[in-house]
């Protein structure tokens, strides 16, 4: 059993482009277009961009990337950066936190680790840092947690063996299941757990926008200025106007400049 007090982000799918379907388009309609752009996500949202107002041709090449998107974030017109999409693997979180992250659906794909099928009796648990930080709360959250712990796992084994007993055909997966699936009503929501997050551009703004700020819990808002620092340098155009603060408390927070995007 691991406490853990960090989330960790792992970007593992990212926007790409087909060139050559573009280039056929291009041609189809008789027009052109070049781009500065280098990164699939800021070269999706351009294009969308474009499409809204057919705004390619030859006088459309002044005009970098960056001036073109900033323009668009700046007018608010936040619906092209729904096109950018990332895949985001989310570890070293509470199931406190997935509560939280699940609210944002809109724009998003979430698959979590289920607790009906997955062993948790080696669970690892998050610690809040305000208990944390004083010794004599950390000793009783952690009696705490090591108590729900042991309690899962003997009535996982006692579980198993009932269920067993009054369903005797039933195979070894479908029996730990019902196991499992009623020992976790134990668990508490200090349980470490995983997630596959896939959200697009302008979501990820918002939730950034909701969760960085001073009202957010602060295990969501650690992940949120985490992942804030993650996307401005994944895609600056599209997550440059978000700033890293201080908060009254001393605590880190994320502000974005365009705030209705």
């Amino acid at each position: 059993m691991r406490i853990i007090t960090e989330p960790e982000i792992y970007i593992v799918g990212r926007q790409s482009i087909d060139q050559e379907a573009v280039s056929r388009f291009l041609a189809d309609h008789e027009t052109e277009w070049e781009t500065d752009a280098e990164r699939g996500s800021e070269l999706i949202v351009e294009l969308a961009g474009r499409i809204c107002y057919l705004s390619f041709g030859s006088k459309q090449f002044r005009k970098t990337n960056a001036s073109y998107i900033g323009n668009l974030i700046g007018q608010g017109h936040g619906s092209v950066l729904e096109h950018a999409v990332w895949d985001l693997l989310i570890t070293g979180v509470s199931r406190s936190f997935t509560h939280e992250l699940v609210r944002h659906r809109a724009g998003t794909g979430i698959s979590q680790l289920s607790q009906r099928y997955v062993d948790e009796s080696t669970a690892d648990f998050v610690e809040p840092g305000i208990i944390a930080g004083d010794p004599e709360l950390h000793a009783t959250w952690l009696a705490a947690i090591e108590r729900a712990h042991e309690s899962y796992t003997t009535l996982v084994e006692t579980l198993a063996a009932k269920v067993q007993a009054e369903h005797p055909d039933l195979g070894r997966t479908a029996r730990m299941k019902m196991a499992r699936e009623a020992a976790r009503s134990v668990l508490p929501n200090a349980t470490e757990t995983k997630l596959m997050f896939s959200a697009n551009a302008r979501a990820l703004r918002w939730i950034i926008t909701l969760r960085g700020g001073e009202g957010a819990e602060p295990e969501i808002r650690r992940f949120a200025v985490k992942l804030a620092r993650i996307m401005r340098d994944e895609a600056p155009t599209l997550f440059g106007d978000i700033e890293i603060v201080t908060l009254p408390d001393g605590s880190e927070g994320a502000r974005v400049g365009q705030y209705k995007v």
